[in-house]
């Protein structure tokens, strides 16, 4: 597995760009990205923000998506941090993994949601149906980069 992108934005609703590198702070998230800086369209109170930190998305499923939609969607369009190629969340489900030097674990799926159906507008509820990504948390602050390996 191989991390191929790593995309942040500063403010919810705000469009996402590409990066080369960054820091994961634990319990924080991504240095620079919305839910880093608690203004993520999530970020609620009554929500538990562990949750928000991270979100995976597998390099592969960019191809699925869009062919189920017909569309030309980008990664940056899902909204998802970290791209991994070849990812296999068997591998990683309840580890501790690393990448770069930084140390995340998985905490749940991230099921595609009708805000960014309304977002993109497509139906992306139709286009990611199992195939969202994850979400996890950073346990070990580091930074990590694009090409980093994910070691488990």
């Amino acid at each position: 597995m191989e991390l191929i992108h790593i995309i942040i934005g500063k403010k919810a609703k705000e469009e996402l760009h590409y990066v080369n590198n960054v820091y994961a702070i634990e319990s924080r998230g991504l240095e620079g990205d919305r839910y880093f800086f608690k203004d993520g369209t999530f970020n609620k109170p009554q929500l538990n923000q562990n949750v928000r930190e991270i979100s995976i998305f597998a390099f592969e499923s960019l191809k699925e998506c869009n062919d189920r939609l017909n569309s030309n969607l980008d990664f940056k369009d899902f909204r998802r941090n970290l791209i991994i190629k070849n990812f296999d969340v068997e591998k990683l489900k309840d580890k501790e993994f690393t990448i770069g030097n930084a140390k995340f674990k998985i905490i749940r799926t991230a099921p595609p949601c009708r805000y960014l159906s309304k977002l993109l507008d497509v139906d992306i509820m139709k286009g990611l149906k199992y195939i969202g990504g994850y979400r996890a948390t950073v346990i070990k602050s580091g930074t990590i980069e694009v090409g980093n390996k994910i070691i488990f």
